[in-house]
């Protein structure tokens, strides 16, 4: 992403755009991509009151299935802040004790 809205395309990127439109224009072997393409009918566009914005009409890519249970994933991403948190303290009662020693207090 160049910023919150724009993304640079890499050469892979432009040839699978570029084939997937050429695909779709001859009729050969183009298929409905949920996340990236979709071919929508004049009756699919007129349902949603002419409007063309590209989330009404390709979706989201199918998410990939995870096998961890939630509460074990949970587990594990909230290790690493807690550890963090702790160290984080430490350093904060050390930065306290050392300005003490120069006359400073926060």
């Amino acid at each position: 992403m160049v910023d919150r809205t724009r993304r640079e395309l890499n050469d892979v990127e432009v040839v699978q755009i570029a084939d997937t439109y050429h695909r779709w224009r001859e009729g050969n072997g183009y298929e409905d991509v949920p996340g990236f393409c979709k071919s929508a009918s004049l009756e699919e566009i007129r349902g949603h009151n002419y409007v063309l914005t590209p989330g009404r009409y390709v979706g989201a890519a199918v998410a990939e299935e995870d096998d961890v249970p939630f509460e074990e994933r949970m587990a594990e991403l909230t290790a690493k802040p807690a550890e963090q948190f702790k160290e984080s303290a430490k350093l904060e009662a050390a930065i306290r004790q050392n300005l003490r020693g120069l006359g400073y207090e926060l």
